[in-house]
């Protein structure tokens, strides 16, 4: 009689299991010994969960079946850390959510009012190692650090700068600060860009603070015309009073060299008066008498009482004729 257990994994069906067995390890093999960074990422390579390199974008062969594991980080991805709004949908209509974040954006000024700041932190990772090893919990220090400068700042600042001229200034301060402290905790990011989206003051001043800010708009606007007529007439007052100043210098220039011209004159007729003083008396009168005939016109008086015999003077017009 046959057993009843008889053996279903013959010679044949033990080797096609093992054939079969290789052959996913050998494809498992394969599937885990090699990798691929994109270009806008860089891999950590960890070995036993050791971290041992940093590989460029490409393709990499590594230790398989988890003896080496990498971790892909974007380090060319611009990431951002909203402060007192989220945003919940971007784009053209772009909507946000600006509801349970007062405690983010309500900050105290330098001149003790309230400002409501609402900004936006944009950053990058420059070293993948320091970003993912070196400081827990990166996202939320960042948010942490950021608001603590931003509130340092703003602190430091009177309102009306705040909300007008000052805006950018505490941007760039902020900025600047911000990656000096990632630097020294080693967090491997690179702040790019520090937003100031909307500064308003609370809602219950918000019409005064309008008021106050459209007044010196309207100041800074008559003050700018102010300096455009004052850059106007000055260059053309100083035109009209040099020309005034070169005119004064041509006459009296002018004056001088008649004078002088006179001068030369009178002398010369001197020297020719002391050479024969009777005929140049005589000469001189006649040619003073030849000028007073020449504008007396038609009439002319005789003012010498040795003259007896002259008709008188009878004033004859057109009317006294007619009579």
């Amino acid at each position: 009689m046959e057993s009843s257990n008889t053996n279903i994994f013959g010679p044949m069906n033990t080797s096609a299991i093992i054939t079969v067995i290789i052959a996913i390890f050998v494809l498992l093999l394969g599937a885990t010994s090699y990798y691929t960074i994109n270009p806008n990422e860089r891999g950590l390579v960890l070995r036993f969960g050791k971290y041992i390199a940093t590989t460029e974008p490409g393709l990499h062969f590594k230790i398989p079946l988890g003896v080496d594991r990498v971790i892909k980080i974007q380090t060319t991805t611009i990431r951002k850390a909203e402060f007192g709004f989220r945003t919940l949908r971007s784009g053209i209509n772009s909507t946000f959510n600006r509801q349970g974040y007062l405690v983010e954006s309500h900050m105290v000024t330098g001149d003790l009012n309230v400002a409501d700041v609402e900004w936006i932190v944009q950053y990058k990772v420059s070293d993948p190692y320091l970003f993912r090893f070196k400081v827990y919990n990166v996202e939320s220090t960042i948010r942490d650090i950021s608001e603590s400068v931003m509130r340092l700042f703003v602190g430091d600042t009177e309102v009306s700068k705040v909300l007008t001229t000052g805006r950018s200034i505490i941007a760039a301060k902020a900025k600047e600060k911000m990656q000096e402290i990632f630097n020294s905790y080693e967090m491997g990011v690179k702040v790019t860009n520090v937003i100031l989206k909307d500064v308003n003051p609370p809602e219950k001043v918000k019409a005064s603070f309008n008021m106050v800010n459209e007044a010196k708009q309207e100041q800074e606007r008559m003050v700018n015309e102010g300096w455009k007529e004052y850059n106007t007439r000055l260059p053309e007052a100083k035109g009209k009073a040099l020309k005034v100043i070169q005119s004064s210098k041509g006459y009296a220039l002018e004056r001088v060299n008649q004078a002088k011209g006179d001068t030369k004159r009178f002398l010369a007729l001197y020297e020719i008066f002391k050479t024969a003083p009777s005929i140049t008396k005589k000469r001189l009168y006649l040619e003073k008498m030849g000028d007073i005939f020449d504008k007396s016109g038609k009439n002319l008086f005789i003012a010498d009482p040795a003259v007896k015999t002259l008709v008188p003077y009878l004033k004859m017009t057109p009317a006294t004729i007619a009579k």
